[in-house]
């Protein structure tokens, strides 16, 4: 069965003439356009597109499919059309929570789609740490929640709580230039640790290498964390959508072997979720496969 992502991928090749008008007519990253369309060639068995000049141009067979996808979407949109008009998705909000390094880096792409397909649907933000952001949920002062947990726990111990995987995502250690070496050398180290979680990881990992850190210093801001980083005030390990929202060029940074932060979306109650959640819970998952792939630049 063909998947209409990729379906709908090819119709835009086609209409705007281009894989970046075509991405950016969808709100997609270039790469994440170029691997549904070979994920599209490799299911049809067929090649869709050829290489003309710099561009690409579409093959016959890619021609017919770009022409009955264009009959089979229209008439998609239109069922979604009149069953948005039942559900909900012309009017309403959802109301998202999510951590600082998520909201500074993969959530807004996520969002932005969200808003282009449902315009009149009211997308609200609210930063909170996962303890927070489950709370919220759990009070309905959010619909949706993107939190993280480091494997020790599930993300929350309460069973009505919903978590969907979006991606893991690597620790790295964060030292002054020319002051790296191995998680060991830095035991006698003054160390900066985060939130509870953050913190409760880091300890794990010093623990691992044969030491307990000498935790100095104690912030949730990963800009002040690395600042204090570049002032030689200590070293610390930082999650990579933390550099990701922001990178010192005053510091330097190691990628940690083991298991990373676990980024997951958070929902509450029995399905199925109210339909403006639903869909915006599907532009995270989407968004996160990219995070995971490494496509984080619109184009």
């Amino acid at each position: 069965m063909l998947d209409v992502t990729r379906l709908r991928v090819l119709v835009a090749v086609a209409r705007h003439g281009s894989v970046t008008a075509a991405a950016e007519a969808l709100h997609y990253a270039q790469p994440s356009v170029s691997h549904h369309l070979a994920r599209l060639e490799a299911e049809t068995g067929a090649q869709l597109l050829q290489r003309a000049g710099r561009g690409v141009r579409l093959t016959p067979a890619g021609r017919l499919l770009a022409e009955r996808g264009e009959e089979i979407l229209g008439r998609l949109d239109a069922a979604e059309a009149e069953l948005a008009e039942l559900s909900g998705l012309r009017a309403g909000r959802v109301r998202l929570a999510a951590f600082p390094s998520a909201l500074g880096s993969f959530v807004p792409r996520a969002a932005a789609r969200f808003t282009a397909a449902h315009p009149d649907v009211v997308l609200e933000f609210v930063e909170a740490e996962p303890p927070a952001a489950l709370a919220l949920l759990r009070t309905g002062e959010a619909d949706l929640a993107v939190v993280f947990d480091y494997g020790s726990t599930d993300g929350s111990a309460d069973r009505e709580v919903r978590l969907t995987p979006l991606f893991t995502e690597g620790l790295h250690l964060v030292t002054r230039p020319g002051a790296e070496g191995p998680l060991e050398s830095f035991a006698r180290a003054r160390w900066i640790a985060g939130c509870a979680r953050c913190r409760e990881s880091l300890v794990r990992r010093c623990a691992a290498a044969g030491f307990v850190p000498d935790i100095a210093f104690t912030t949730d801001d990963y800009v002040a964390v690395q600042a204090l980083v570049a002032a030689g005030l200590g070293v610390t390990i930082l999650p990579s959508l933390a550099l990701r929202a922001h990178r010192s060029a005053s510091v330097s940074t190691a990628p940690l072997a083991g298991e990373g932060r676990r980024v997951s979306a958070a929902a509450y109650g029995v399905p199925p979720d109210p339909p403006a959640t639903a869909r915006l819970l599907e532009f995270l998952v989407t968004t996160g496969d990219e995070e995971m792939r490494g496509v984080t630049t619109e184009t």
